[in-house]
C-alpha cells in the first residue's frame, strides 16, 4: 500500500485493492512508507525497490507506528509492526503523488 494515512487516500486505496482483489486473508498489505516518509517524487522508485526486495526475501515488510487499525481497513491482512516471513510469487506496488498522479506495477518473481 501507499498508505497517505489520509481520511480520503487510505479508503480509496482500500476500496482499490478490494474491487481487484476482494478481503482475502492470503493478501498481505504493508506501507513502507511509514518507515521513509514521503519521498515526493522518489517515493515510487522506493516503493518499488521494496517490493523487489520482498519478492527476493519472502518478507512482507512492516507498517511501522500503527496505534490503531481504522474500522475501514478490518478485514485486510495488514502486516503491522515487525516484518513477517511470507512465500511471495507477485507483489503489487502502488504510490499516489500530490495532484493525482498514481502509478501500479506488478511485479512477478523470476523464475530461472
Amino acid at each position: 500500500m501507499h498508505a497517505t494515512s489520509t481520511p480520503i487516500g487510505d479508503p480509496s486505496e482500500l476500496i482499490g485493492i478490494e474491487k481487484v482483489f476482494g478481503k482475502r486473508d492470503s493478501l498481505s498489505l504493508s506501507g513502507t512508507k511509514s518507515m521513509t516518509g514521503h519521498l515526493l517524487g522518489a517515493a515510487g522508485a522506493v516503493e518499488a525497490i521494496a517490493t523487489i526486495k520482498a519478492l527476493q526475501e519472502d518478507i512482507i515488510p512492516p507498517t511501522i507506528n500503527v496505534e490503531e487499525i481504522d474500522e475501514f481497513a478490518k478485514g485486510f491482512e495488514i502486516t503491522v509492526g515487525k516484518a513477517q516471513k511470507k512465500k511471495i510469487n507477485y507483489a503489487l506496488s502502488n504510490t499516489f503523488g500530490f495532484g493525482g498522479h498514481v502509478a501500479t506495477v506488478l511485479i512477478k518473481k523470476y523464475k530461472k
